[in-house]
C-alpha cells in the first residue's frame, strides 16, 4: 500500500512539473485528456443499473438508505470473481488432489492443536448441540484453515457481482439483502467485512442467510463476530449443523470395501440400503471385517470410480452436504475429523494415473451424452449429480460397469458413437 501511495505522489508531482512547462492550448488538451472518463463494458453499465435498482428491494425489506448507501457506494462488477464461478476445486479437482490438502498431515496437526486450546468451547458446544469437537474443527479447517484464509473480496461487490446477472442471479440477491442485514442488526462497518468471491465469512466461511439463521455469540461478549472470534465462529457451526439434523452419537461413514461382483450403479449416492443389506452384497470394512451392526440405513459413494476407495456414508455425511454440496468436500471434512481424533482415514488408492478432464472435454463429454439420449442436465462444464447419473445410464446401456466415474477413455468412447451416428 505504501508503494503504491508513493506512486501516485511521484506521477502527481510530474504533472505538475509537466503542466508548469506547456503552453495554455496544451494544457486545455492535458486537461481534457485526463478527464476523459474511462469507457464502460457492457457488463459494467448492467452492474451499475442493478445497484441502483436494488436500492428499492433493500429499502423495501427494512434497510435504511443510509446502510445501502454506505455498503453498496463505490462498488464495481468485478470479472475475477464470474471467472471463479467456473472453476471451484470441490466440483473440478480431482478427489484425490482435492483431500491431499484438505487433509494433509499439516491440516491434521494444526487440528489437533487446536482442538486442543479450544477445549473447554468444544466441550460446551458438544454437551449442547450434540456435534462432536473434531467434526466442529474439521469445518473450521476446510473453510479457512483454522482463521488462516478469511476471503480477500469485498462481500457487498462479490453478492453484487453474483446477483446482476447470470446463473446465480437469485442467489446473490437473498444474500445480498441478507448481508445488509447484517450490517443493520449488529452494527458492522461494511468496509470491514471480508468475504470469499461467493459472499462466504469469517471462520467458517458462512452465509449471510446463514449468519442470520444460526449465528451464535460462543464467548459471551454480547457479540457475534465471525472474522475474530474462533468461539463465536466454532459456535455457530455448531448451531447451524445441528440444526440441519446432525444425528447426536452417530458417525458420517467410514471406508469400505467392494466385492468383485459389486452392481456399481448402486453406489450413486442415493441408494439407501440398511447396514445388513449392505452386508449381504458382500461390502466389507476397509480391512475386510465385516461391518459393525448398525440400524441406520447408509449409501455408498465411489467419488473416483470404481477403481478408487469406496465409503459408506450415514445421514450425517448428508448433514455435512448442506453446508457445502460436494461430495469431495464433505468427504474431507469426515476424513480431517477421522484423523484429527485418531481413527484412520482414507486407505485405499486413488486412481492417480486417470487424468482429470478439462473444462473443454467436461462440455464434450455432457454435449455428446445429450446427442446420444442421456441427459446430464445442464452443459456447463461441471460433471455434479445429474451427469454422473446420465453416465451411469450409459454405461449400463452398453454393458459397461456403471460407476458414473468420467474419464478420458469413456470420453473417447462417447465421442466415437457420436461420430458413427453422425450426431
Amino acid at each position: 500500500m505504501q508503494l503504491l501511495v508513493r506512486a501516485g505522489l511521484a506521477a502527481a508531482a510530474m504533472l505538475v512539473t509537466a503542466c508548469a512547462t506547456i503552453q495554455p492550448s496544451d494544457a486545455r488538451h492535458v486537461a481534457h485528456h485526463h478527464h476523459k472518463a474511462p469507457k464502460l463494458s457492457p457488463q459494467d453499465i448492467k452492474f451499475n443499473q442493478f445497484v441502483t435498482d436494488f436500492r428499492v428491494t433493500a429499502l423495501a425489506a427494512g434497510i435504511t438508505p443510509a446502510t445501502y448507501d454506505t455498503a453498496m457506494t463505490g462498488l464495481h462488477h468485478n470479472q475475477k470473481i464470474e471467472d471463479l464461478t467456473q472453476v471451484q476445486p470441490e466440483f473440478v479437482k480431482p478427489v484425490w488432489s482435492y483431500l491431499d490438502s484438505a487433509v494433509s498431515p499439516t491440516r491434521v496437526s494444526d487440528g489437533q492443536s487446536h482442538m486442543a486450546a479450544q477445549a473447554t468451547v468444544l466441550t460446551t458446544l458438544e454437551t449442547k448441540y450434540g456435534v462432536p469437537r473434531e467434526i466442529l474443527v474439521s469445518i473450521w479447517g476446510n473453510e479457512s484453515d483454522y482463521g488462516r484464509g478469511l476471503g480477500s473480496f469485498n462481500i457487498f461487490e462479490a453478492l453484487a457481482t453474483l446477483a446482476y446477472d447470470g446463473p446465480r442471479a437469485e442467489f446473490g440477491k437473498s444474500e445480498l439483502l441478507a448481508a445488509l442485514k447484517m450490517v443493520q442488526q449488529e452494527n458492522l462497518n461494511p468496509k470491514d467485512m471480508p468475504a470469499s468471491w461467493a459472499g462466504a465469512f469469517g471462520q467458517l466461511q458462512m452465509l449471510p442467510s446463514t449468519f442470520l439463521k444460526s449465528a451464535v455469540d460462543g464467548d459471551g461478549d454480547g457479540k457475534r463476530d465471525l472474522w475474530h472470534s474462533a468461539p463465536d465462529a466454532l459456535a455457530s457451526a455448531a448451531s447451524e449443523v445441528s440444526s440441519d439434523g446432525w444425528q447426536r452419537g452417530h458417525a458420517c461413514g467410514y471406508e469400505v470395501r467392494l466385492p468383485a461382483n459389486f452392481a456399481y450403479e448402486q453406489a450413486d449416492g442415493d441408494t439407501l440400503k440398511s447396514v445388513a443389506d449392505w452386508s449381504k452384497l458382500g461390502v466389507r470394512t476397509a480391512d475386510g471385517t465385516a461391518l459393525p451392526a448398525n440400524a441406520e440405513t447408509a449409501a455408498i459413494y465411489i467419488p473416483a470410480g470404481m477403481r478408487g476407495p469406496a465409503y459408506l456414508a450415514f445421514g450425517n455425511f448428508k448433514v455435512i452436504l448442506k453446508y457445502n454440496n460436494a461430495v469431495s468436500y464433505a468427504l474431507a471434512v469426515c476424513t480431517l475429523a477421522d484423523e484429527i481424533a485418531g481413527r484412520p482415514g482414507i486407505v485405499a488408492p486413488w486412481p492417480r494415473d486417470e487424468q482429470p478432464l478439462s473444462h473443454d472435454e467436461r462440455i464434450a463429454f455432457q454435449t455428446g451424452l445429450t446427442k446420444l439420449g442421456f441427459n446430464p442436465g445442464k452443459i456447463d462444464g461441471t460433471i455434479g449429480h445429474d451427469g454422473r447419473a446420465a453416465l451411469r445410464l450409459y454405461q449400463k446401456a452398453h454393458g459397461l460397469p456403471a460407476d458414473g466415474f468420467p474419464t478420458e477413455g469413456v470420453l473417447a468412447a462417447i465421442l466415437t458413437e457420436v461420430k458413427q451416428k453422425g450426431l
